[in-house]
C-alpha cells in the first residue's frame, strides 16, 4: 500500500485535498482524522504538518508527500520533487527598512530573521555572504521593529504585511515556490506512485484546458485549426451538410473567450465549451 503524506492544515491543505479528490482518491471528512485508508486505490494517507512532510518522505517513513517547494528545500532531507502541482504559489525574498539594506552583499555581518533558516543559509553562502541567521517560527515581519534582526527573509504574496512594517524587498527572489509532489531521493519508482503522478498530471491538465467544439465552413477548416491546434491535432468531422465541418480541440482555459471571438470572426458557428473533469495524455 502506497503511503502518502498530505498537509493537515495551512494554505496547502485544502487545495491538496481538492486535487486528490479530483484525481479519484478518498479524502477525509473530519479534520481531526490523521490517517485514512483508500483500499480501492491501495493508498494510505497521513495528514501531517506541512513542514514535517519532507522529513518523513526523506526518511522513508512514507513513500510520497505533498508540500511546498520552499519547505522541501529548507528541510535538507533526502527527498526530491516529482511534480509541480500548480497551486500554493509564493515568492521568497529578503526585505528591510527602506534604504537601510538594498543588496544581498550588504547583509554581511548583519542578522537575518526567517522561518526558513536552511534555505536562507544556503542562499547567503551562494552569494558569499556571512551573516547571522535568526530562526523564528512566526511573525517574521516584526523582527526588525523589535530589534531581533536587521533584515528578514520571508514568503511574499501581496506585500501588504511588509508595507505595514515599512519594509521593502531587495535583491532577486530567493525562491519561487509552489506545492509539489515529492518522493525519497533515489527511491525506486513504484507503480502506485506512477499512477498517482499520472492522475495528478491529469488534474493539472484538466484545470488548464477546456474542450472546444465548433462548426466551420469546409473551406475554412485549415485556418480554424491554426487557431485551435489542440495538443497533437484537432479532430475534424464532416457534417451532413458537406459544406461544413465539425472541429473539436483542447484549448488553454485562459484564452477560451479570445479564441471563441477569433473563430466567430472567421466564420465558425455553434461554438461550445466543455469543462474537462479528468484526462490522460
Amino acid at each position: 500500500m502506497l503511503r502518502i503524506a498530505v498537509p493537515n492544515k495551512g494554505s496547502l491543505s485544502e487545495s491538496a485535498v481538492d486535487m486528490l479528490r479530483e484525481a479519484g482518491y478518498r479524502t477525509r471528512r473530519d479534520p481531526k482524522e490523521l490517517v485514512l485508508s483508500d483500499v480501492d486505490n491501495d493508498v494510505e494517507f497521513f495528514y501531517l504538518r506541512p513542514r514535517d512532510i519532507a522529513v518523513y518522505v526523506g526518511s522513508g517513513t512514507v513513500d510520497a508527500g505533498i508540500t511546498g517547494r520552499d519547505l522541501l528545500l529548507d528541510s535538507g532531507s533526502a527527498a526530491e520533487e516529482v511534480l509541480a502541482l500548480g497551486f500554493g504559489a509564493s515568492t521568497f525574498r529578503y526585505a528591510a527598512h527602506s534604504g537601510e539594506v538594498t543588496t544581498v552583499a550588504q547583509l554581511a555581518g548583519k542578522r537575518v530573521a526567517t522561518s526558513y533558516p536552511g534555505l536562507v543559509a544556503k542562499d547567503l553562502a551562494d552569494h558569499g555572504v556571512t551573516a547571522e541567521v535568526v530562526r523564528l517560527d512566526g511573525a517574521v515581519e516584526t523582527a526588525i521593529t523589535l530589534g531581533v534582526a536587521d533584515a528578514i527573509a520571508d514568503v511574499v504574496e501581496t506585500g501588504t504585511t511588509l508595507r505595514q512594517q515599512r519594509l521593502e524587498t531587495f535583491g532577486d527572489p530567493i525562491l519561487k515556490s509552489e506545492a509539489v509532489l515529492i518522493r525519497r531521493t533515489g527511491s525506486d519508482e513504484q507503480a502506485a506512485l506512477e499512477v498517482l503522478r499520472r492522475r495528478l498530471t491529469g488534474v493539472i491538465t484538466a484545470r488548464a484546458y477546456v474542450m472546444l467544439d465548433y462548426d466551420v465552413p469546409a473551406d475554412l477548416v485549415e485556418r480554424a485549426c491554426l487557431l485551435t491546434p489542440g495538443l497533437e491535432s484537432p479532430t475534424v468531422s464532416r457534417l451532413q451538410n458537406r459544406q461544413w465541418a465539425a472541429v473539436r480541440a483542447m484549448v488553454p482555459r485562459q484564452r477560451t473567450n479570445a479564441i471563441m471571438d477569433e473563430l466567430y470572426d472567421l466564420g465558425a458557428r455553434a461554438i461550445l465549451v466543455t469543462d474537462i473533469t479528468a484526462c490522460r495524455l
